[in-house]
């Protein structure tokens, strides 16, 4: 046995080898982490003689029923409707909801996590920025704080994931599109701001080569959350240039697809699935909006009641004392056929 005195779960995690939010995990339920963590933990249990403040663990879930709801921008429609439905659900399960969003920066997602912690919520629902996240404080947060992660999975950090298949989504809307036309190009942002449209790009790959088509992938220029005007702009270089091999243009999300119909409107570009028009856009989400463009978008939509629903449930579940392993829920989207394709 070791002399050395441990005094907190941080000093313990950093002498087992193991990360604070895994040895948290472990102190809660043991039978969450894998057998080889749980030995090397108990291992250092026994070595360094250490016993967690459990009185100290049970005061901190002993919380207010706040539940701190951030997404990364609440102005981007589709993070207010799945946040505007998760307010929901609190309200219903008897919780008062807060709303934050990161505004892109990664800085200020840090800056919610701090300020979450100071009104003590029973529990928190984090679509976290992704890639761009500070890892570190994602880490020390989850491990403080029950969290839920939605929308970007970035490991297995927090209680569980709850998201939408983006793998599922593309596939499924690239197949319609082979099967009712010219098989579609991919229009993305070459820096996206959202890691699912990494998923979707690769998804689309991954399609065209299991359909026999050859893959081709446009990546226009644009930094940030600003989607139709990149898309916009976008679509005036891509069609000035030639840049579409195909009639049909299937975009990494419904806003980029927003922006392109603008670029075929102020180009002269017909869009639809008559004889008479000269390209097919369809996109990816569900934009709320997306059945008022002109023509009305085709996309593949989430499954936002039910992303929502098995989120907050899986949040109050833990609240409550429902410990489970970490688990990933991937829920498929829902195509819908408007006129644009």
């Amino acid at each position: 046995m070791s002399t050395r005195t441990i005094r907190n779960m941080e000093e313990f995690a950093a002498v087992s080898g193991i990360s604070r939010p895994t040895v948290s995990k472990y102190f809660h339920d043991p039978e969450s982490v894998r057998a080889s963590t749980r030995a090397q933990i108990e291992a250092a249990i026994e070595k360094y003689d250490y016993r967690p403040n459990l009185y100290a663990m049970n005061q901190n879930r002993k919380l207010t029923k706040n539940v701190g709801i951030v997404v990364p921008l609440l102005t981007d429609p589709y993070f207010a409707e799945i946040a505007r439905k998760l307010e929901r659900h609190c309200i219903e399960a008897g919780y008062h909801p807060t709303l934050f969003s990161s505004h892109g920066d990664p800085a200020h997602e840090t800056d919610v996590l701090n300020s979450l912690r100071a009104i003590r919520p029973a529990g928190v629902l984090l679509a976290p920025l992704g890639r761009a996240s500070d890892r570190g404080a994602l880490e020390r947060f989850c491990a403080d704080v029950p969290t839920l992660l939605f929308d970007s999975n970035v490991g297995e950090l927090g209680l569980a994931f709850v998201g939408s298949d983006n793998i599922q989504f593309t596939a499924h809307i690239t197949d319609y599109l082979c099967r009712t036309g010219e098989p579609p190009c991919f229009f993305e942002m070459k820096r996206p701001t959202n890691p699912n449209a990494h998923r979707r790009r690769q998804s689309y790959l991954d399609a065209m080569a299991e359909f026999g088509h050859e893959p081709h992938v446009i990546s226009v220029e644009g930094d940030g959350w600003d989607f139709e005007e990149i898309g916009r702009l976008g679509g005036h270089t891509a069609f000035s240039e030639g840049l579409f091999p195909t009639n049909s243009i299937l975009c990494s999300n419904d806003r980029l697809a927003i922006g392109l119909l603008t670029a075929c409107y102020e180009k002269g570009v017909t869009v639809g699935r008559g004889p008479d028009c000269a390209v097919r856009v369809a996109g990816q989400d569900g934009h709320p909006h997306s059945r008022y463009t002109c023509p009305p978008l085709t996309t593949i939509s989430h499954a936002y009641d039910a992303v929502s629903k098995a989120a907050s449930d899986a949040l109050f579940a833990a609240i409550n004392g429902e410990v489970t392993p970490w688990s990933s829920t991937r829920l498929e989207g829902r195509l819908i056929l408007r006129d644009s394709a």
